[in-house]
């Protein structure tokens, strides 16, 4: 595991979120009750960026841009915002269900940590 430095702890209280870049990805740190989680900030539906999605009081977010909600611990798929019907076998291909990455870390002298394999 490589951990990579990122910002300070007091600078991400509870409830707050900070997207940071880390080998050349958009990762997105969340303070949830005190404890730091770090996702990909790409929604694995169509890419498009999460740092804008609604936390869920069961440690979930959803997706800004067409709803669908993943566990923010595991990358487990909660929800999944199908197309509508008549989009087409294309798009419909694009839209699988797919888990969303997540990232380990750690606080140490009150600097949060990411995890990358």
């Amino acid at each position: 595991m490589n951990w990579v430095e990122t910002i300070t702890a007091d600078s991400l209280p509870p409830g707050e979120r900070e997207v940071v870049r880390i080998a050349g990805k958009a990762v997105l740190l969340l303070n949830v009750d005190g404890e730091i989680l770090a996702v990909d900030n790409a929604c694995p539906h169509l890419r498009l960026p999460l740092n804008r999605g609604k936390v869920t009081e069961d440690c979930g977010i959803v997706c800004p841009w067409h709803r669908s909600a993943f566990d923010l611990r595991t990358g487990d798929v909660k929800t999944w915002s199908p197309w509508p019907p008549g989009v087409g076998k294309v798009l419909g291909s694009v839209a699988r269900e797919k888990i969303l990455p997540v990232f380990k870390t750690k606080v140490e002298d009150g600097t949060i940590f990411v995890g990358i394999d």
